[in-house]
């Protein structure tokens, strides 16, 4: 769906000045919203404690839980697994689905369990049970989060005239209003219902918002994007994002994010025993929720992805996650990037410092001891 010129015409048209003012790198202390949904996985509780270890770089004013939800795999999983099980002819037509479930149904093969022994939590269940966890990583770190920790949006936006008026849209929104005169990096780490509901209500916001979000491809790719969680689960709030006007700040998942993986031997000798906190992510980190859904057996040998420290690592040190001011891509409905004639600037991550991002947290954390 194309973004109504009426929605569209709310929105303030910066000054290509004031855009590139707000998308300039960092530096010194920057007051911060993360925007998160911490139960999803466990990533965004990495993200997180490292957000509160660094009270040196980051003024974390508050924090928005997201809805999460896997429901939109399950028609496509049990389609696949059907598929393989049955070893139905692979052509054109399925071909693309089968390569991106065969891993994920082999595992549930190997594990002897069938896509309807999996529950997916409903987006209501994952935006209550991500505020829940958020404010448990606050206590493992011993901080206090009274008023700091607001619920999101129960659901994902349906049409961009009707916002979801929530805890978190509307702490985004003070926030913003409260400090007009300095930029509010709000770090995305999941879908964007909280954040484009904020603009959505009060447009005006862009005038100091800042969005620093990690979803799918490189706006380059000719992939489609599909597989980025964080994009597919909203898309007209992914779609907003690239078109209302506000600062963004575009980190890619694949292959950019996807390079910050840490194995089992990196979690015995750095952040297991580094206080609550390291022996809590070290317990996630053994206790995949992911790793049972999607039947895998032994760990060992594997790496996981931990994509979601890249928003915290630009906003420490934007050199360990390098960038360029680009013209900004849209995003059609078939979940592919589209390059625009007149499109606004924004700015896109190309790498990470997978080492120096990583050095940085195993510090903090040993501070914890």
């Amino acid at each position: 769906m194309s973004i109504p010129k009426h929605i569209l015409d709310k929105f303030p048209k910066l000054s290509n000045d004031n855009l590139l003012n707000n998308l300039s790198l960092p530096s010194g202390k920057n007051k911060m919203i993360l925007d998160t949904d911490t139960a999803n996985e466990i990533d965004d509780q990495f993200a997180l404690a490292w957000t509160l270890l660094s009270e040196d770089k980051i003024d974390l004013l508050g924090v928005t839980a997201e809805p999460y939800s896997f429901q939109h795999h399950k028609e496509e999983l049990l389609e696949a697994y059907d598929i393989i099980t049955k070893n139905k002819k692979i052509d054109v037509s399925n071909q693309e689905l089968v390569s991106d479930y065969s891993n994920w149904v082999n595992g549930l093969i190997e594990s002897k369990k069938h896509p309807n022994d999996i529950y997916f939590d409903t987006p209501e269940e994952g935006v209550e049970k991500s505020y829940q966890e958020i404010i448990n990583i606050y206590q493992k770190l011993d901080k206090n989060h009274e008023g700091k920790v607001f619920r999101g949006s129960q659901k994902y936006l349906e049409n961009f005239d009707e916002p979801l008026d929530t805890e978190s849209s509307r702490f985004i929104i003070d926030m913003c209003l409260k400090y007009p005169n300095e930029k509010i990096y709000v770090c995305a780490i999941g879908c964007l219902t909280n954040i484009a509901s904020a603009l959505l209500i009060k447009p005006e916001i862009i005038k100091n918002m800042v969005v620093v979000w990690t979803a799918g491809f490189p706006t380059f790719s000719f992939n489609h994007n599909k597989n980025s969680l964080n994009l597919v689960q909203d898309v007209y709030a992914s779609q907003l994002l690239f078109e209302c006007g506000v600062a963004n700040v575009y980190l890619p998942g694949f292959n950019v994010g996807a390079q910050l993986t840490l194995s089992l031997p990196d979690m015995k000798e750095f952040v297991k025993g580094k206080g609550k906190i390291g022996d809590y992510l070290y317990h996630l980190y053994t206790n995949n929720p992911l790793h049972k859904q999607r039947g895998v057996l032994d760990q060992t040998w594997r790496t996981w992805v931990i994509w979601d420290v890249i928003n915290i690592a630009w906003l420490i040190n934007p050199s360990w996650v390098p960038s360029s001011i680009i013209k900004s891509s849209t995003l059609n409905d078939e979940l592919y990037w589209v390059k625009q004639n007149n499109s606004i600037n924004m700015r896109e991550a190309y790498g990470v410092n997978r080492d120096e991002i990583f050095h940085d947290f195993f510090n903090k954390l040993n501070f914890l001891k």
